[in-house]
């Protein structure tokens, strides 16, 4: 079954750390474009990283800095190191992947990431 599942996510306190972690189970993992995008309740989904196929990156102006997108081609996975949390980073989570030159679009579930003292 294609899918893509994330981990990591949890509760931590203003200025601490988390690695969200998402495991693709698809084939050709490293000809894929993956990101990682979040929704805030109330909030539209919005694009937190990008990494390509080529490993170039992309990131929101409001987590440079802060932020980190890698990946993994030999396990699949693509991973997103978050330092210097701030409560706005509250959110859900969500890993996705493209298939460039194509309109496949993958989701996974979401992790909640909650920035709380």
């Amino acid at each position: 079954q294609v899918q893509l599942v994330e981990s990591g996510g949890g509760l931590v306190q203003p200025g601490g750390s988390l690695r969200l972690s998402c495991a693709a189970s698809v084939t050709m993992f490293s000809l894929y474009n993956m990101g990682w995008y979040r929704q805030a309740p109330g909030k539209q989904r919005e694009l937190v990283a990008l990494i390509f196929s080529t490993t170039a990156t992309n990131y929101a102006d409001s987590v440079k800095g802060r932020f980190t997108v890698s990946r993994d081609n030999a396990k699949n996975t693509v991973y997103l190191q978050m330092n210097s949390l701030k409560p706005e980073d509250t959110a859900v989570y969500y890993c996705n992947a493209k298939l460039p030159g194509t309109s496949y679009s993958l989701w996974g579930q979401g992790t909640q990431v909650t920035v709380s003292s």
